[in-house]
């Protein structure tokens, strides 16, 4: 499919938190409602640092995020569920202030790559079975 990809409905948002906490995946349930609530671009969600969200050790209201692609800092409000999940991921790997809030497979000091992030997306499109295809990361 080529050009802009329709977001995903509420509903789809629902379902896909649903599997991710009764999965106990609370990696990506934290990454998942982070996207959401953020509106950010894939490679700006996984360029996140512990500090941006949770500078204290637990995750604050409002962050702020500069973006890779204008460099401009978008402010966005997390909600409560996104901020239980992120808290609940943090206190789980133990994140200290300066990490990358998700890391990938290159180890514990480098950020998940935004191809890391695409699979993962396309993971949760097909476990409520929409097809990954007619949606990208920046539907979220």
């Amino acid at each position: 499919m080529i050009g802009a990809k329709p977001p995903l409905r509420p509903s789809h948002v629902w379902s896909i938190r649903t599997k991710m906490q009764m999965a106990g995946r609370t990696r990506d349930l934290a990454m998942f409602n982070l996207a959401i609530d953020s509106k950010l671009r894939g490679c700006d969600v996984v360029a996140v640092r512990v500090d941006d969200v949770a500078p204290h050790g637990y995750a604050v209201d409002r962050a702020t995020v500069r973006q890779k692609k204008t460099g401009r800092p978008v402010r966005f409000e997390l909600t409560e569920q996104t901020r239980q999940a992120i808290n609940a991921y943090i206190a789980e790997v133990g994140k200290k202030p300066g990490d990358c809030l998700f890391t990938g497979r290159r180890g514990p000091g480098n950020c998940l790559t935004t191809r890391q992030y695409a699979r993962l997306v396309s993971e949760w499109l097909m476990s409520i079975g929409l097809d990954p295809l007619k949606f990208a990361t920046h539907s979220l």
